[in-house]
């Protein structure tokens, strides 16, 4: 079965050589990488001829559900049958490919652990493990371990994998979200309303490399606000219940009923 990695990037060029350095490392090579550049035309001169480009139009609210979309259909023309989804800040681990391909079946979602890697000017890819700080709120299966996950909501889409039968029965990301936030608790949500079972594999690391970040997320307030109710709509409930909170003890957002909008 023909493997396909999918990244989705607008700008964190070093990171995405980084990431490319890594998957040139695989012991079990991927057989085709997507880029998808949503409005970043500065991609192509990084990526090569190590991984084919997609690229997408931007606006301020970056397309990341669209983007994901298109990067699949991209390596579901050229014939792949296994997709891996690789965010742009994450270095694989080299075993990665291989331990998602190993498990790869259709009806579930598999995600890898990953860890979190300190600020530094450059990374060494062969000491990232002894760097890394695993996210406290996930399993951190061993490896050749698979672990079904009891919460969906435990999905994220910094790495995961799926058979490309799986994707296609769950119709890819809803494009009605854009920019930050919500769509892959909806991704996670659609699968658990499908009957799709969530996995961890353990072995299938990833190393998440420093950028500098809000808690909470204030220069993304609006688009929480808008991909909130978009979920609210279509799920009965609202996410990022974290991030409300937080902005609500700021005075920046208040419940209205069941809502929440901007104070």
């Amino acid at each position: 079965m023909r493997t396909a990695v999918v990244t989705v990037v607008h700008g964190r060029h070093d990171h995405l050589a980084r990431q490319l350095a890594g998957l040139a490392r695989q012991t079990r090579p991927a057989d085709d990488h997507v880029v998808v550049a949503m409005g970043d035309a500065g991609v192509r001169a990084v990526v090569g001829d190590r991984a084919r480009v997609v690229d997408l139009p931007a606006g301020p609210r970056l397309p990341l559900a669209a983007a994901r979309n298109a990067g699949a259909a991209a390596a579901l023309a050229a014939g792949a049958g296994h997709l891996v989804f690789l965010d742009v800040d994450c270095i694989p681990a080299p075993e990665l490919v291989a331990r998602y391909s190993a498990v790869a079946q259709d009806g579930v979602l598999d995600s890898g652990p990953v860890s979190y890697l300190p600020p530094a000017a450059d990374y060494d890819l062969d000491d990232l493990a002894s760097l890394a700080d695993p996210h406290p709120a996930r399993p951190v299966p061993a490896d050749g371990e698979v672990l079904a996950a009891e919460d969906h909501r435990l999905f994220w889409s910094l790495s995961f994998a799926l058979t490309a039968a799986t994707w296609t029965r769950l119709g890819g990301f809803c494009e009605a979200y854009a920019g930050y936030g919500g769509e892959d608790t909806d991704f996670a949500e659609t699968a658990h309303a499908a009957g799709v079972g969530l996995r961890w594999v353990g072995g299938a690391a990833a190393f998440h490399q420093h950028h500098p970040v809000s808690r909470p997320p204030v220069e993304h307030l609006d688009d929480v606000l808008v991909n909130g109710r978009v979920f609210a709509d279509r799920w009965g409930w609202w996410p990022m219940q974290g991030w409300l909170e937080a902005f609500a003890e700021r005075g920046l957002v208040r419940r209205s009923g069941e809502d929440w909008v901007a104070a």
